[in-house]
């Protein structure tokens, strides 16, 4: 059953902690076979939601003993219809995979301490096409694309979703339409360029305000992930009324393009220490962002030197 669905603790003063990257960690680090980067395979087996388990863990503990809240996003990044069809899941099959992800997340919160901040639930949704990528899908068609995965995880018990390295508005706008038609809490996550523009050229400013206009500001916030912090951070502006929707960060670790990543046969891992200092950089900034994870190659590493560089500061401010 949801537990925040009507009441997000993120949208309070609290810092809430996340998870790192969970796909790259898993190919790198523990040398799981993930076909087309689709993690939500491993939760149609017992092994897998083991594995799973333990990798959520890792990060829980970080957040339980730092006292931070916690965001469990689902492992649901391309458990999508396209993504689907090339690893022979069928609509029903998404839909039961959806809605275990949930369970297994529900599972995890069950052996959460009281006494540590909340833990929410949330619904990952991934990019019809490669996040690398612009996609061409029109408003209505992304509504209708994304509304089964939203549904499953809204009949599941999922307090929120949210869409993850999304390239283009009008995806955007589709998803957050989805979502307010499921009466689904929506937090839109864009990824950018090394100038800080989407792939398409939009600036994050010109994303964020047409995605509020053309949904009467549905979505309860939005995020930047699956980019390096100096990618993003100067295309942010201080003071601006549009940079205060954006309430979380999930960053890579390397400085590398996309273009530059997708070519790569192994993963840079940069500097935990370095991200957590620009992290700690970019709260001083905004202290708007109370939602701070990690993207591809990074680990449980990064997000403890996330935590260790930005709970003190923003506890003191």
């Amino acid at each position: 059953m949801p537990r925040y669905r009507n009441h997000l603790p993120q949208l309070g003063n609290g810092l809430f902690l996340s998870d790192g990257g969970l796909e790259t960690s898993l190919i790198f680090h523990d040398g799981v076979d993930l076909p087309h980067f689709a993690a939500f395979i491993l939760l149609d087996s017992a092994d897998g939601r083991e594995r799973l388990t333990r990798y959520y863990q890792r990060y829980m503990a970080i957040a339980r003993a730092a006292g931070t809240g916690f965001v469990l996003d689902s492992a649901t990044w391309r458990a999508n219809a396209d993504w689907g069809e090339k690893l022979g899941y069928d609509a029903a099959a998404l839909r039961a995979v959806n809605m275990a992800s949930i369970r297994l997340l529900e599972d995890l919160r069950a052996g959460w301490d009281a006494e540590a901040g909340p833990c929410v639930i949330s619904g990952a949704i991934g990019p019809r096409g490669d996040g690398y990528k612009a996609g061409a899908m029109d408003a209505d068609a992304a509504q209708a694309y994304h509304a089964p995965q939203i549904e499953a995880f809204a009949d599941a018990g999922a307090d929120m979703v949210t869409a993850y390295t999304l390239t283009g508005i009008a995806e955007a706008i589709g998803v957050a339409r989805a979502a307010q038609a499921c009466s689904m809490p929506c937090a839109i996550s864009f990824t950018v360029e090394t100038d800080g523009r989407l792939i398409t050229g939009h600036s994050l400013r010109e994303a964020v305000e047409r995605v509020d206009t053309a949904t009467g500001s549905a979505p309860v916030y939005f995020m930047i992930n699956c980019a390096h912090p100096t990618h993003f951070q100067p295309a942010l502006e201080a003071g601006e009324p549009w940079t205060a929707r954006i309430r979380g960060v999930r960053a890579n670790a390397s400085t590398l393009s996309h273009a530059e990543l997708d070519e790569s046969e192994t993963l840079d891992a940069g500097d935990p220490a370095e991200l957590g200092r620009h992290y700690r950089a970019l709260r001083q900034s905004f202290p708007g962002l109370k939602v701070l994870g990690g993207c591809c190659g990074t680990d449980h590493r990064h997000v403890a030197a996330i935590c260790e560089a930005c709970v003190a500061p923003a506890g003191a401010a």
